[in-house]
């Protein structure tokens, strides 16, 4: 099969560099010494694409999440929050009791917005839910696996776990702590 040939008009801009090809140099000439050929493996980075503002992918995400005010808890539900930290308290009130017991426990607790840039910075934030094994309960934070969350923060506090035949936060544990 023949090729077929591309006529080329004779006003076309790049007829010359066309007609004889890329330029040939000298060994030591002037241009080859302030330009030298770049080799193949590092010329491929220039077509790799870049992003041109660094950042800004990673901050449209940030806008997207959504934030909401700090729910304040009823009377009713602060008390049963203390009933149930009093409940993790006295079964990890030492290191030897929380590796004896490791309870597990769930907590849905408040985060305040740290992105400067948002309308909810320092009036909103959101609700994050964490599950892992109770280490420490005191008087100002329950440190769960490697995280102190403050109790100003937590809104639920649930567990599934059982010590000695009893789930950990039904109502019999009151009478034996009271």
């Amino acid at each position: 099969m023949a090729e077929k040939q591309i006529k080329i008009p004779e006003d076309f801009r790049y007829w010359y560099a066309l007609k004889h090809g890329p330029p040939k140099h000298e060994l030591y000439d002037d241009f080859l010494i302030e330009h030298p050929p770049m080799p193949p493996s590092k010329r491929a980075k220039i077509f790799a694409p870049f992003a041109a503002l660094r950042g800004f992918s990673r901050e449209i995400v940030a806008k997207q999440v959504e934030y909401e005010e700090k729910q304040l808890l009823s009377e009713g539900e602060t008390e049963e929050l203390g009933r149930r930290l009093s409940i993790l308290w006295n079964l990890t009130r030492n290191s030897r009791l929380a590796k004896e017991n490791r309870i597990r426990v769930s907590v849905t607790w408040f985060t305040p917005c740290e992105d400067e840039n948002s309308e909810a910075y320092g009036v909103g934030g959101r609700y994050v839910t964490d599950t892992g094994i109770v280490w420490q309960v005191n008087q100002e934070y329950i440190r769960i696996d490697d995280l102190k969350i403050n109790l100003k923060d937590i809104l639920v506090l649930e567990s599934d776990d059982t010590v000695d035949g009893h789930a950990v936060f039904a109502e019999p544990w009151e009478a034996e702590w009271a």
